[in-house]
């Protein structure tokens, strides 16, 4: 048996989306162990002088507790 933890993180990225999920992920994995997924609640963009200049996410990452026995 194992238990899981949801936790939500947003990430900013001025190239992409597909940026700010691989950023948001790598940030994630850095403090989180045992990542297993993450979903893609929303994403946003910020404009500034009638162009893109930011692209948002928010994203709930599922990750497995530590010491659970199998």
């Amino acid at each position: 048996m194992s238990v899981a933890r949801v936790t939500e993180i947003s990430s900013t990225s001025t190239k992409s989306f597909e940026d700010a999920i691989q950023s948001g992920i790598a940030r994630a994995t850095q403090t989180l162990r045992n990542v297993t997924g993450a979903w893609i609640k929303e994403q946003k963009v910020v404009i500034e002088n009638g162009a893109i200049s930011h692209y948002r996410v928010h994203m709930s990452v599922t990750f497995i507790l530590d010491g659970q026995d199998d």
